[in-house]
């Protein structure tokens, strides 16, 4: 198929959308380089994100872009090709996620520089959804995120709490302070884990870079809050097991996902290769097939919405501080970062994605437990 016949096969894809090649409209395509069409028909949104990042197209407002994009479902019209199918056949059949490659999501994306974090989240580096429900800015939508987990679990004084995935230790950090708790964060970033130290020094927590699978210890109560995207299909049940052998008869674990409308077994092949390598989106049946004669489920709250919000401030504060941290990155950094943010809010709020805080008891709550939102 020759250029034109690809572009004219693109724009009648892209009407579906209501965008326009070279349009007027904030969420348009302004092409630069005509192999985008070949790229994009043939690799979907790898080829899209990459021709992205080497300047083929830009777009006022990516975040728009992929609403529209989304919203009407030109993902299912574009086939992909053979490497790409394969390789999500490679991600059903081995097991990504596996113990000797659990450091490579910290190495490749958490690592990256606390500077660049530092820039880019709220003042806790809080790196999950905020709440937003009486929120005004990211700040304050974090900050409640973390009180409604604490509430959730009913956190006392003196308990002890692991937190699977702590990130910088914004969790125990604010728990430890506001509640009196003590914790274990674990990390497979060893730059979290240097400045997730120095930031809770003074208070009872313990900052580990250790693998989720080798705790071994008992906890009150139990969190994780953006973690189990990395765990993989093949290991639900085995965090789940981990997670039951942690936890204390009388306590609650607090699951805290972003979460996909259908089961899958690979994630998204430009996320993989740019973003979170080794990470797919669990589904519900997923996450209920993996508690399943291990954890009664207590409660559920989708506020998917407010990922859209917390991605926007993001990107928005990634943007406004670019210059404080562009001498340690490139420009072709910059626009996959943006893209990321951009294209991630993008999918919330077509309500492609989702994300759920799930309560978990191990024998029931007696009495019932009392939803707090």
């Amino acid at each position: 198929m020759n250029t034109n016949n690809l572009k004219n096969t693109a724009k009648n894809l892209l009407s579906f959308a209501k965008i326009k090649i070279n349009g007027p409209n904030p969420q348009d395509m302004q092409i630069h380089n005509e192999n985008l069409y070949k790229n994009v028909l043939s690799q979907g949104n790898l080829g899209l994100g990459e021709a992205y990042m080497n300047k083929w197209w830009d777009c006022d407002r990516l975040d728009i872009f992929f609403d529209q994009i989304l919203s009407a479902q030109l993902d299912k019209k574009i086939k992909h090709n053979k490497t790409l199918l394969l390789k999500a056949l490679m991600a059903k059949i081995f097991n990504l996620q596996s113990t000797n490659r659990a450091f490579q999501i910290g190495e490749k994306h958490y690592d990256k520089g606390n500077k660049l974090y530092k820039n880019m989240l709220d003042q806790r580096l809080t790196y999950t959804c905020g709440y937003w429900k009486n929120a005004q800015n990211l700040d304050q939508a974090q900050e409640a995120k973390l009180d409604l987990t604490c509430r959730k679990l009913g956190l006392k004084p003196g308990q002890k709490i692991l937190d699977i995935g702590c990130g910088w230790g914004s969790f125990v950090k604010f728990a430890a302070e506001k509640y009196g708790i003590q914790a274990v964060g674990v990390t497979v970033s060893k730059q979290q884990k240097i400045l997730a130290e120095k930031l809770c020094q003074g208070l009872p927590i313990e900052i580990r870079l250790q693998d989720y699978r080798d705790v071994n210890e008992k906890f009150d109560h139990i969190v994780s809050l953006g973690m189990i995207e990395h765990v993989g299909h093949k290991n639900y049940q085995t965090y789940m097991k981990i997670a039951h052998r942690c936890l204390k008869n009388t306590g609650l674990f607090l699951l805290h996902t972003i979460g996909g409308n259908k089961s899958v077994t690979s994630n998204d092949q430009w996320i993989s290769k740019y973003i979170f390598p080794n990470s797919m989106l669990p589904s519900i049946k997923q996450i209920a097939k993996s508690i399943e004669r291990l954890f009664v489920l207590e409660d559920l709250h989708n506020f998917s919405a407010d990922y859209d919000k917390t991605l926007i401030s993001w990107y928005n504060n990634f943007k406004n501080n670019w210059h404080k941290i562009k001498n340690d990155y490139d420009e072709r950094f910059y626009r996959m970062w943006k893209y990321y943010l951009l294209s991630c809010a993008g999918t919330f709020r077509s309500r492609k994605n989702q994300l759920w805080q799930i309560v978990l008891s191990k024998n029931g709550v007696k009495g019932g437990y009392t939803s707090i939102r």
